[in-house]
């Protein structure tokens, strides 16, 4: 497993580059997870309904071809995109979104906070806020997208939406759940427990 450290990075040509990844790898490509910040964007899902966008603020907002509904991600928030080859890995989507979850809740028991996983809506939520959102695209059988973990950051924005398609959604960030770790140390760690999960 590869690990790429990307900085803050703008959404659309880092979607093109997770694209043009998937679409020249072969059997023999090696996995890669790429960490990484973005400015402020909201992004829908491909089946997403863009009522979920509640006001029209100064924050763009892209269409793309994950699955879930509409989120937003900015500075201060965590963001890991995993390039894995489920055929090779001999699991589906469903066992890597798992793998995703438990990796953020192990991160977080380091920490001394319990987090959970919910049966109606994938991700991970501290106290029933929701702390990680994941979204994924699988194409001949690899994946691409992945999951963001909100750290230290401003979660305003988050209130002019649905997070996530569910009205009213609690949202919640490390910070506020008392982890010290800056973000770049919690990039880091994330990155060790998906690794940990994902080769299994």
């Amino acid at each position: 497993m590869l690990i790429r450290h990307l900085g803050q990075v703008d959404y659309l040509p880092t979607w093109q580059a997770m694209q043009d990844f998937t679409a020249r790898r072969d059997a023999a490509t090696t996995d890669e997870i790429w960490l990484l910040q973005h400015p402020p964007v909201y992004t829908l899902g491909q089946a997403g309904k863009p009522e979920h966008l509640l006001d029209d603020i100064d924050i763009p907002l892209v269409r793309i071809d994950r699955g879930g509904q509409i989120t937003y991600h900015g500075p201060g928030q965590v963001v890991a995109y995993l390039l894995v080859d489920l055929k090779r890995r001999g699991f589906g989507v469903r066992e890597l979104v798992s793998r995703m979850e438990q990796a953020v809740i192990d991160l977080l028991a380091e920490h001394d906070v319990r987090a959970e996983r919910r049966a109606d809506a994938p991700g991970v939520y501290v106290a029933g806020a929701k702390i990680a959102a994941l979204g994924l695209r699988i194409k001949h059988g690899c994946s691409y997208h992945g999951l963001a973990l909100n750290a230290d950051m401003d979660l305003t924005p988050f209130s002019h939406i649905n997070p996530c398609g569910y009205p009213a959604m609690a949202v919640t960030q490390t910070r506020d759940t008392g982890i010290a770790a800056t973000p770049a140390e919690l990039a880091e760690t994330l990155a060790a427990h998906l690794t940990r999960h994902i080769t299994l």
